[in-house]
């Protein structure tokens, strides 16, 4: 249901919403993409993260990670995103 430029979704029990159709196909997001949501001014805003700067301050913290550990990261990410698209 649309209101303005807005769309209404339902909460689930367990917290989980439906992105409605026209909005993953518009904004090119598909099974195992990874959204950020963000808090601001009493409502919540969600992008879809492209690159590694949109996860820049979520381990503020936590224990420094290596190279190797990201790169390790990094592989097993694309190793999951290959095996959804298959």
């Amino acid at each position: 249901m649309a209101v303005k430029d807005s769309l209404v979704v339902k909460v689930l029990p367990k917290g989980q919403i439906t992105l409605p159709k026209s909005v993953r196909e518009e904004l090119g997001i598909e099974e195992g993409d990874v959204l950020i949501l963000e808090k601001k001014e009493g409502r919540i805003e969600l992008k879809k993260a492209k690159t590694i700067k949109d996860f820049y301050g979520f381990l503020k913290g936590k224990k420094s990670v290596s190279r190797r550990e990201m790169d390790e990261a990094i592989k097993e990410a694309v190793k999951e995103r290959e095996k959804g698209s298959s």
